[in-house]
């Protein structure tokens, strides 16, 4: 069916195209597919979820954190979990067109995947994909979930560290969001933290987690303006300090 030593050879190339023909088949069900992932060896590498409400930015500040990584010479996969059409149950957004700067980038896949109406904001198979990235030669792979509500709990299931990207106007919806994402995050960011209020919510959002701090919970709290860079490696040594046992 597939041989793991050519589909990490098509990764060092960056080659992705047999990469994507084996995550539509773990998507699809495909005969033998699971047969296939059973013999795989998933390398120890950082799984990132990044959730958050819609128009948080978070693929803007996914795109902020490749540029990052690039420079640091990893390969890194992403995964963008979108709505699903109703017409054609395809995913409804493409973000490779909001992170067009790396969808043609050798080190940089990039795969939008329809919710096909799947709770949690992932994809029912994301467990089965997410072990495959992690046995093909990639040293990050980042999950983007869909950004419609405070249900999107699986991503911490799934993920080595969890961030909840929000923005200064989120003030009212950090109320709602208590009984979910609130409780399964480890890294609060403050995106377009240059906005007009952003130290209030900041000083806000701090007073919400306050439980949780107090508690001796691991908790950051990081600023960024991810369209101009502003915060983004603050953010990726936060991330690297959840990385550290």
């Amino acid at each position: 069916m597939f041989q793991i030593e050519n589909l990490k050879k098509d990764v060092a190339d960056g080659n992705f195209n047999s990469i994507a023909r084996v995550i539509s088949s773990i998507e699809n069900e495909v005969a033998g597919v699971d047969d296939f992932l059973a013999t795989l060896n998933p390398s120890f590498i950082p799984v990132i979820g990044i959730t958050g409400p819609p128009g948080a930015g978070k693929s803007t500040l996914i795109s902020a954190l490749i540029g990052n990584y690039i420079l640091h010479n990893k390969k890194i996969a992403i995964i963008s979990v979108d709505p699903s059409s109703v017409k054609h149950k395809g995913a409804l957004l493409g973000d490779r067109i909001r992170m067009k700067d790396w969808y043609l980038h050798p080190s940089v896949y990039i795969r939008s995947l329809a919710s096909r109406l799947h709770l949690g904001g992932l994809v029912k198979s994301i467990h089965k994909i997410t072990k495959f990235l992690k046995s093909t030669g990639f040293d990050i792979v980042i999950l983007e979930t869909v950004g419609v509500g405070q249900s999107e709990v699986e991503v911490a299931s799934v993920a080595n560290v969890t961030l909840l990207v929000l923005v200064p106007e989120a003030g009212d919806d950090i109320q709602m969001m208590k009984s979910g994402l609130f409780e399964v995050a480890n890294i609060f960011v403050v995106n377009k933290s240059d906005r007009a209020d952003a130290k209030k919510f900041l000083s806000h959002l701090t007073i919400s987690l306050n439980d949780r701090i107090q508690s001796g919970e691991k908790i950051g709290i990081i600023e960024t303006v991810a369209n101009t860079g502003q915060g983004i490696e603050a953010l990726d040594d936060c991330i690297n300090s959840f990385l550290i046992h």
